[in-house]
C-alpha cells in the first residue's frame, strides 16, 4: 500500500499539461476544485468524470500510475459509501430490514462523493504534481504570492517549504517501506492481534523513521549552507516565467467547464445533492 503512494512525485513530459505556466497551473488547480465542489447532480458528476478522464490522456500519465494512486484512498471511499447508504434518507426505498433501510438516494449520493473523491485527487495531481517539477513549482507559487511581501511576509521561505514537504513525501513513504520490510525480515508482526498491539508494534517503525527524517533534513540545510543558499533576498531566477497564449487557452477551457458544470445544476433534471 504504501508503494502506491504517488503523492508529490513529477512524472516528466512533453504534453500540453507539463508545458504549462506553473504559475496557471496552480490557478487551474483552484478552479478546478471549486468546479468540482459545485457539482451537485447526476449530470454534472457525469461531465466531471469526463473531463478528468481527459486530463488524464491529455497529460500522457499512463493511466495505471493515476489509478495506483487512489489505492490508498479505499478506505476513505469505504467508509464514505457506508456512511451514505445507510445514513441517507430519500423518497425511493430500496431495502428494509428492521432499522436498516436503503434508499435509492443514498446509494446515488454514495456514487457521487465516490466521483467527488476520485476526481480531486486525479485532477490536481495529474494538474499539478505529476506534470511540474518541485523547483517550477516552488517558483510559480513565490510568484503568485509575491504581493504578500509588502506585509513583509516570508514568501520565498513559505513557498519553499511546501515544495520541499511536498517532494519529501515519496522520499519517506519510500524510507517506511524499508523500515517495515527490515522489521518483517526480524520477526515484527504488523497485521496482526488487536487494534492496540497493532499500534504498539508501529513504534520500531516510527522511531527510525523519525530519526532519518531529521538526518535527512539536516542533511539537506548542510547542502543548502554549501551552495551559499540565503533564502529569497536579491535572488535571481534561472528561468523567467511568462504567460503565453496556451496557459490563457487552458483558462479558458477550466472557465467553460466551471460555467457548464453550473448551467446543467440549474437546468438538466435528475438526481442531485
Amino acid at each position: 500500500m504504501l508503494k502506491d503512494i504517488t503523492l508529490g512525485q513529477y512524472f516528466p513530459g512533453t504534453s500540453p499539461l507539463h508545458k504549462l505556466d506553473p504559475r496557471m497551473k496552480i490557478i487551474l488547480t483552484v478552479i478546478y476544485i471549486v468546479d468540482i465542489l459545485f457539482a451537485s447532480n447526476i449530470w454534472s458528476f457525469l461531465l466531471v468524470s469526463l473531463f478528468t478522464v481527459g486530463l488524464v490522456l491529455i497529460s500522457t500519465i499512463p493511466p495505471k500510475i493515476v489509478i495506483k494512486g487512489l489505492k490508498p484512498l479505499i478506505f476513505i471511499i469505504a467508509f464514505t459509501v457506508i456512511f451514505n447508504i445507510f445514513w441517507t434518507e430519500g423518497d425511493h426505498l430500496l431495502l428494509s430490514a428492521g432499522p436498516v433501510k436503503i434508499y435509492l438516494e443514498g446509494i446515488m449520493y454514495a456514487i457521487f462523493m465516490i466521483v467527488r473523491v476520485v476526481a480531486l485527487l486525479a485532477g490536481t495531481c495529474v494538474v499539478l504534481t505529476y506534470t511540474t517539477s518541485p523547483i517550477a513549482l516552488t517558483d510559480g507559487l513565490e510568484q503568485l504570492l509575491s504581493p504578500l511581501k509588502k506585509l513583509r511576509l516570508p514568501v520565498h521561505e513559505f513557498s519553499m517549504m511546501m515544495t520541499i514537504a511536498l517532494r519529501f513525501i515519496p522520499t519517506l513513504v519510500e524510507e517506511t517501506d524499508k523500515i517495515m520490510s527490515a522489521q518483517k525480515a526480524r520477526g515484527a508482526d504488523f497485521e496482526s492481534g488487536s487494534l492496540i498491539s497493532r499500534a504498539k508494534a508501529l513504534v520500531p517503525i516510527l522511531i527510525p523513521l523519525f530519526v532519518s527524517a531529521f538526518r535527512r533534513a539536516d542533511d539537506l540545510a548542510v547542502a543548502m549552507e554549501c551552495r551559499c543558499y540565503r533564502g529569497g533576498e536579491g535572488r535571481s531566477k534561472m528561468t523567467a516565467l511568462h504567460f503565453t497564449g496556451r496557459d490563457f487557452l487552458w483558462l479558458g477551457i477550466f472557465l467553460l467547464f466551471g460555467a457548464a458544470v453550473i448551467l446543467i445544476n440549474r437546468f438538466a433534471p435528475g438526481i442531485s445533492l
